[in-house]
């Protein structure tokens, strides 16, 4: 039986003792050099921190870094004084850096600068002069960026007293239609005005009395728009049933009718200074109408969805249309295509209005920031009018800067035009009988004068508003 224990242990006594920490570390260097060094391998850390610095540098203290003509051709600059030995500072030029320019006068050369006070104490006072004029920090203080500064005027600029308005009333209900009233327009003349609704029949009113003067049938579906001409004794109605029709006020019968739209035709309107008609509907397409031959002159593609509201004016854009795809468009006439579109609404555009005689217009849609003002002729946009969340179904804004705004939940708020500050807030009133669910504004119009507010809702009656005096 062989002894166990007397057999030798395998060990690092037997197998050799390793080598040093040290020289494996130099070893695998050395190594890894000859692997990867053609490969130049740098990660780029040192440059990226150069950069940033760089960077950060010209972009805060660009405005400050070099002297400005003025003051280098002034001689400006402190300079050491010739009693001092040393390297004589070099005076500062038009391309000297202020941030690593020339050394002041030390604390040991009292005398000397007390002899010469002259130009090296008036140049720091000039140059002092000039970064308070050109709205840097003073001497000591931290240079105010530029970008800020024009920030803050901005901001003053904004900062405008809103015009005192009036506030409205209600002093009138009229009630009539059968359905919910879908479109309202006013006689040029200001004397009637006109209301088409969901029982297919358009009503003409006397403006002044409220009593009803005239019915005209003929629309076999609801009517959504009504337009009435300054220049011709014209009415003009679309609706959901295809049709746009042209109402002799002289006959009170049709005499023209437009055939072109695949389907329902939502808003339409006159063109103020020419013998044309544009109306927008169903089928994503603005159609612009000879009003006497009848002739299709344009058909203006481009929204993907339902044109809600469209207006014309008699300078470019003139015409402007909203659609339910959440774009607004302005349409060149003499080209047939659309100028611009714009894309900042959130949901669809259901209303659009022309101011009477400020060169500028505003859209209304549904959500935060719903009522945009755009000025023509580009359509950059102005302001937002902040306060009104609701479905805006409808906007009309008179010529003393009054825009008002209906809602889909028949609230109301009146605004001014020019700063996007709302002055009042109203709630429609269900006419008795109806649900509260029935208080929705469809549409809207001033009068001539812009002192009466006439609106349609879903409680199927026609609502006048007063300017208070």
């Amino acid at each position: 039986m062989t002894d166990v224990s007397a057999q030798p242990e395998a060990g690092p006594s037997t197998l050799g003792a390793l080598p040093p920490l040290a020289d494996l570390v130099k070893r695998g260097a050395k190594r890894t050099r000859l692997v990867y060094g053609p490969y130049n391998l740098d990660d780029g850390l040192e440059r990226a921190a150069k950069t940033k610095v760089a960077t950060k540098v010209a972009t805060e203290y660009r405005d400050v870094q070099t002297l400005p003509a003025a003051l280098a051709s002034a001689g400006a600059g402190p300079k050491k004084p010739a009693a001092i030995a040393g390297p004589v500072a070099p005076s500062a030029g038009a391309g000297v850096k202020l941030l690593t320019g020339p050394e002041g006068p030390s604390a040991d050369s009292g005398a000397g600068a007390g002899a010469n006070p002259g130009p090296s104490e008036a140049a720091p006072r000039s140059l002092v002069k000039f970064r308070h004029q050109q709205g840097f920090g003073a001497e000591g203080g931290a240079a105010s960026s530029r970008l800020s500064q024009a920030l803050m005027r901005k901001k003053e600029a904004r900062e405008v007293k809103p015009v005192y308005h009036p506030q409205w009333k209600l002093s009138k209900v009229i009630s009539g239609h059968m359905g919910w009233v879908r479109a309202v327009a006013v006689d040029p003349g200001n004397k009637w005005f006109a209301t088409g609704a969901g029982d297919r029949v358009i009503k003409i009113w006397d403006l002044a009395s409220g009593e009803l003067k005239l019915s005209l049938t003929g629309h076999i579906s609801t009517i959504r728009g009504l337009a009435v001409s300054d220049r011709h004794p014209y009415l003009f109605s679309c609706g959901e049933d295809k049709m746009v029709k042209c109402w002799d006020l002289e006959t009170n019968k049709v005499i023209r009718h437009y055939h072109g739209h695949f389907s329902g035709v939502y808003s339409l309107d006159v063109h103020p200074t020419l013998d044309i008609l544009a109306t927008g509907g169903r089928d994503a397409s603005v159609r612009v109408w000879d009003m006497r031959s009848r002739a299709n002159i344009f058909t203006l593609t481009g929204h993907k969805s339902t044109v809600a509201s469209l207006r014309c004016q008699a300078s470019d854009p003139q015409i402007i249309s909203g659609s339910m795809d959440s774009t607004v468009r302005l349409w060149d006439l003499a080209a047939g295509k659309s100028m611009t579109t714009l894309t900042h609404h959130k949901k669809a555009v259901r209303s659009v209005t022309i101011h009477p005689s400020e060169y500028s217009f505003a859209t209304g849609s549904s959500g935060s920031s719903n009522i945009k003002k755009w000025k023509c002729p580009e359509g950059s946009f102005v302001h937002n009018f902040v306060g009104h969340d609701a479905m805006i179904n409808t906007l009309a804004v008179n010529d003393e800067g009054v825009l008002f705004s209906g809602g889909d939940n028949g609230t109301l708020t009146l605004w001014d035009y020019a700063t996007g500050l709302p002055f009042q807030h109203l709630k429609d009133i269900p006419q008795p009988g109806s649900l509260d669910a029935e208080a929705g504004v469809f549409c809207s119009a001033f009068d001539q004068t812009g002192t009466r507010l006439i609106t349609g809702g879903a409680d199927k009656t026609i609502k006048i508003y007063n300017e208070m005096a």
